[in-house]
């Protein structure tokens, strides 16, 4: 044990001095799936590297929570628009798994611009005895083939393949912020900081706007969307949330374009408590529905919050993050960390489970 830890902390010494890691190596948002078997993470590079967890055996009991690399592959690539003149990063924003409908699982990957369905399958066997074909993929020459035989499945060692299959783009002027899938299984939504678009999960080159938000006049834009969710159970009701702190619900059913809302959850802000950075830090950057669709969470810059879909003035629970953050905001705000974005999720027995971005020991380096 004193050797495999002095060997840890040599590894972790080597990877620190030396700049192992790069930035394209830095996490920029997780997602388990909904069994928690699966993780993935995908990376400012573009990568997504999905993980398994380790299965529990009677002779290692306590390794049932780790969790292997089971695949890894490049989602996407930097690219550049030639009429805006912008570069597009390869950093993935968000990544959504979809129900497992069979032995291959499924994911939605997007970047700024681009939406990505990826399919992740085993294979463990590999045909042999073509008619048509060698074994090397040439084509034979028909002249040669005297007999036909029958191609048989050979095992071979276990490979994890993941395959793009559709690519949805070219629908959003903004940079997309979050994803969501339907519960009815056909349909998703992507959404950036001023519209929420709708598609089909086989269309991929046109989509429905279903909200947008953008003035007339952009002097006169005065918040930006920050995240939107599908309902649970209901395929007709999403929830999205903005930068001055609300949550809007809408229904489909109402309406082709859901710009006017059933419902709007806000908390009315206490004025002996304003400052300066009371609009930053009470921008909404995740909103995430309960598994039984009854809640909704939030999360902000210091706190999260749980709103009962009945009750939209106020709160049911309010939870303190980083409380201790509040006398030292002045100096997360010259270094930009005041801007940092945060994710919520809920665990299977819907309690609350927190997800940040950004590691607390980098604030720490900023704060000294």
């Amino acid at each position: 044990m004193e050797e495999e830890s002095d060997t840890r902390k040599i590894n972790n010494s080597f990877l620190r001095d030396h700049n192992y890691a790069t930035e394209a190596d830095i996490i920029s948002t997780v997602e388990f799936n909904s069994t928690g078997e699966l993780l993935a993470t995908g990376d400012k590079g573009g990568r997504v590297v999905v993980f398994q967890r380790e299965q529990e055996s009677k002779t290692q009991p306590h390794r049932r929570g780790e969790y292997n690399v089971y695949s890894t592959f490049q989602s996407h690539e930097p690219e550049f628009d030639y009429l805006k003149s912008l570069e597009i990063e390869e950093k993935i924003n968000k990544i959504k798994w979809l129900p497992q409908q069979n032995a291959a699982y499924f994911l939605l990957s997007t970047n700024d611009k681009t939406v990505k369905l990826w399919k992740i399958s085993e294979r463990d066997k590999r045909p042999e005895g073509y008619n048509l074909k060698d074994e090397d993929g040439r084509i034979r020459d028909p002249s040669t083939i005297t007999s036909l035989r029958v191609p048989v499945l050979q095992p071979m060692d276990l490979m994890v393949e993941a395959t793009a299959r559709r690519i949805f783009s070219n629908a959003h002027t903004y940079h997309i912020n979050s994803i969501s899938v339907n519960s009815d299984l056909q349909t998703f939504i992507s959404t950036d900081d001023l519209r929420v678009n709708l598609w089909n999960l086989e269309i991929t080159d046109r989509s429905f706007n279903i909200v947008d938000i953008k003035p007339a006049n952009m002097e006169e834009l005065t918040e930006v969307i920050t995240s939107a969710e599908f309902h649970p159970q209901q395929c007709h009701t999403f929830a999205y949330s903005s930068s001055k702190g609300s949550i809007r619900l809408c229904d489909m059913r109402l309406a082709a374009l859901c710009d006017k809302h059933c419902k709007y959850f806000e908390e009315p802000e206490d004025p002996a408590t304003r400052s300066f950075f009371s609009e930053i830090i009470s921008s909404i950057s995740d909103v995430k529905f309960s598994h039984n669709g009854r809640y909704l969470m939030t999360r902000d810059y210091l706190t999260v919050k749980v709103w009962d879909l009945q009750m939209e003035n106020k709160p049911v629970e309010t939870y303190q993050v980083h409380d201790y953050l509040r006398g030292k905001l002045c100096s997360l705000y010259e270094n930009d960390c005041i801007f940092d974005k945060f994710e919520c999720v809920w665990n299977g027995s819907d309690r609350l489970d927190l997800i940040s971005i950004r590691l607390l020991i980098l604030l720490k380096q900023h704060l000294g």
